[in-house]
């Protein structure tokens, strides 16, 4: 396992930051932190005028298909744990295969959503593509109908060993379509069983109304922000009454309503991530969705939620919705523009909004050995040049990241 110290460095350990300090790393494990130098006779770097962050936590991607630039592009971009939300089990163990050959963002997963026939996503993956491969895959999502068919899903997701539980409550209200939507009562029970083993419920909701609804039934979360209309005191009373948290993903709802392109196309031609993303990746940000053009839906309501929300005292986590038909989104390369949209558009500080991504996610997923720089954790670091502290655009003067106190490749001739 890795071991290495880091010195003369900024340090946001995903609460605070203190300007100048020392990271050890030894076995791959956080060791020792401090303001005050550290004795150590191994590998050192020492980088003043660099910041070190935790590794940054994307709480929404889909990796289709298994599909193989997902993990390591993540960590190339200094993302170090995805979490998928939603995907065949066959394509999470292929996943899975992969990140144990090294070189990979880690991978969390809730393996196939709560599905209904010809409920989201259903419709959205065939209009894709209905090829001999895509129709067998979707023939094995979950059909449930009953409170009892309910139960069993979350019962064999605990037998995949997963993560979390992700539910699909989607009218079609915002695309201007309509798609079968689970009854509450199976909404309920889902929640309830999953509750019953210890598991956080999340659910896809783009409109206010199917998010009003998914709350009222216990959702422990959102991982959309919903557009169609302005925030009102009753969805701010709804996530209260829960205690949940936002994952807004507006780079994702930009691209829906095809105002977020400019950004997407900033971000997708920025040189610093030229050497970090391939041709079609930047090809696909520079695209859009445009699922919510035409229905009168507004990137502004998605702003002016979080907006309410935050200022309620309601967590909002950072994940991106990069999958590979979302055009629009980049694996890794999306948080970055997240994180911007928080500061710019939505009145977070840089450190808030950094914490969105680690710290926070950390503690509201219970992944408890990672997402801050403290003792004991996991060595998921990220150096960057400068202070994002100060300007939250820095975040892409990448110089370092770390998995478990492994060194991404792509970083190992510039330290």
């Amino acid at each position: 396992m890795a071991s290495f110290l880091l010195k003369d460095v900024r340090i946001f350990d995903g609460q605070d930051t203190s300007e100048q300090g020392h990271v050890l790393v030894e076995d791959g494990k956080i060791s020792k932190v401090s303001s005050s130098p550290i004795n150590y006779a191994g590998t050192t770097y020492s980088k003043p005028g660099h910041t070190v962050l935790p590794g940054l936590i994307d709480v929404h991607v889909h990796c289709d298909g298994g599909n193989e630039v997902a993990l390591p592009q993540s960590l190339r971009l200094g993302v170090t744990t995805v979490c998928d939300m939603g995907n065949e089990w066959p394509n999470i163990q292929k996943l899975f295969k992969q990140r144990e050959g090294g070189d990979c963002a880690d991978l969390k997963t809730t393996s196939f959503p709560a599905t209904v026939d010809n409920g989201w996503p259903i419709p959205i993956i065939l209009a894709h593509s209905s090829d001999e491969k895509t129709l067998a895959e979707v023939a094995t999502y979950p059909k449930l109908v009953t409170a009892e068919d309910g139960r069993k899903y979350v019962q064999d997701r605990v037998e995949e060993n997963v993560d979390y539980i992700k539910l699909m409550h989607e009218s079609g209200r915002v695309m201007g379509a309509e798609f079968n939507k689970p009854t509450l009562e199976l909404q309920r029970a889902v929640i309830e069983e999953a509750h019953k083993s210890g598991l956080m419920v999340v659910a896809h909701a783009t409109c206010l109304d199917d998010t009003l609804e998914i709350l009222e039934a216990g959702a422990d979360g959102l991982t959309h922000c919903f557009i169609d209309q302005k925030p009102d005191q009753k969805v701010i009373a709804a996530y209260k009454k829960n205690n949940a948290h936002c994952n807004p993903t507006l780079s994702a709802m930009g691209s829906g309503t095809e105002e977020g392109k400019k950004t997407q196309e900033k971000f997708a031609h920025d040189p610093r991530v030229q050497h970090l993303i391939g041709q079609s990746g930047r090809e696909q940000m520079c695209k859009c969705m445009s699922f919510a053009k035409r229905t009168g839906a507004s990137f502004e309501h998605a702003f002016e939620t979080v907006r309410q929300l935050k200022a309620a005292g309601i967590e909002i986590l950072c994940g991106s919705d990069a999958a590979g038909p979302a055009v629009g989104t980049g694996y890794g390369l999306t948080m970055h523009q997240e994180l911007s949209l928080f500061v710019n558009a939505c009145g977070f500080t840089p450190a808030e909004a950094l914490r969105s991504a680690t710290a926070a996610p950390a503690k509201r997923f219970n992944f408890s050995d990672r997402g801050q720089i403290k003792e004991g954790l996991r060595a998921d670091l990220v150096l960057i040049e400068g202070n994002p502290m100060e300007d939250i655009d820095r975040t892409l003067d990448l110089r370092g990241v770390w998995t478990a106190g492994v060194l991404c490749s792509a970083y190992r001739d510039s330290l």
